[in-house]
């Protein structure tokens, strides 16, 4: 006789709940949406915005499903809606020129994101027996907070090469009043010199300033320092809230906290098949 194969169990998919699902539905089908209109426009570089939003639609399924790591609903909503507002709302919709501090909201949401997940990967380690930490609330407060920050230099270095080496504008021009510089004091000495926006000689050369009604152009800079200063606070609010968490003082801090599935629940989830 013949021995009976056993059955593989089919490819699990993840349960999310309704709330959830609601949002993953409303959000795919906007941006199917409006990637339908972009491709008969004739604007296949927003096409190819539409993709990579629908691509990061999935993040959190492959969170849950490569490296067993459960989201609250809170947290995947508010993940759904930064990629949306960034991609479509951002880029496409152009809220980055139209709407004042569409960017900075972004950025601080981003650095509050980012130190929940390096708050979540230190506590978990922290809870594991084979591991021996009993790392204080304070540290793993830092530790989160190092972590945002880092995501976010990051992000500052790959904006800073897009616009290097593809000649893009992802670190926004800002027009300031005032330039104050060494550069271009008339004798080459260390002292600052306050400019005006208008043609400026100095040391036989001559440099040019881009003005426009009494402001200078800066390219970048500010936008950069802007992005890392609203990524700190961002961070800072949930250093802290977190530590307070730790210590069982703050329980709402639960909702943004992801967390590693259990062997229990990933053994529920053996062949049993979940819409997303």
């Amino acid at each position: 006789m013949k021995d009976k194969k056993t059955k593989p169990h089919p490819v699990s998919k993840r349960s999310v709940s309704k709330r959830v699902a609601a949002v993953y539905i409303i959000l795919k089908v906007s941006v199917i949406g409006v990637l339908i209109r972009q491709f008969f426009v004739g604007n296949y570089t927003n096409v190819l915005l539409c993709v990579l939003t629908l691509v990061l639609f999935y993040i959190p399924d492959i969170a849950d499903r490569t490296f067993k790591v459960k989201l609250p609903d809170t947290l995947e909503v508010i993940i759904l809606l930064f990629i949306y507002a960034a991609e479509i709302l951002g880029e496409i919709r152009e809220y980055y020129i139209t709407i004042p501090f569409w960017d900075t909201m972004l950025h601080t949401i981003n650095g509050f994101l980012m130190a929940a997940i390096g708050f979540a990967m230190v506590n978990v380690l922290n809870q594991n027996e084979k591991i021996h930490l009993n790392l204080s609330p304070l540290f793993l407060a830092v530790v989160a907070f190092c972590f945002s920050m880092t995501i976010g230099v990051l992000w500052e270095f790959f904006e800073y090469s897009m616009d290097t080496f593809t000649k893009s504008d992802m670190q926004k021009d800002t027009w300031i009043s005032e330039l104050s510089t060494v550069s271009m004091h008339p004798d080459g000495k260390n002292s600052v010199v306050n400019v005006n926006p208008v043609q400026i000689e100095f040391n036989d050369h001559v440099g040019v300033v881009y003005a426009y009604e009494n402001t200078y152009l800066d390219i970048g800079l500010h936008d950069t320092m802007k992005d890392l200063l609203v990524n700190c606070i961002g961070a800072a609010i949930f250093s802290i809230i977190g530590a307070f968490w730790v210590n069982g003082k703050n329980t709402l801090i639960k909702a943004f906290v992801p967390v590693f599935k259990s062997k229990a629940e990933i053994t529920e989830g053996q062949g049993e098949s979940y819409e997303q």
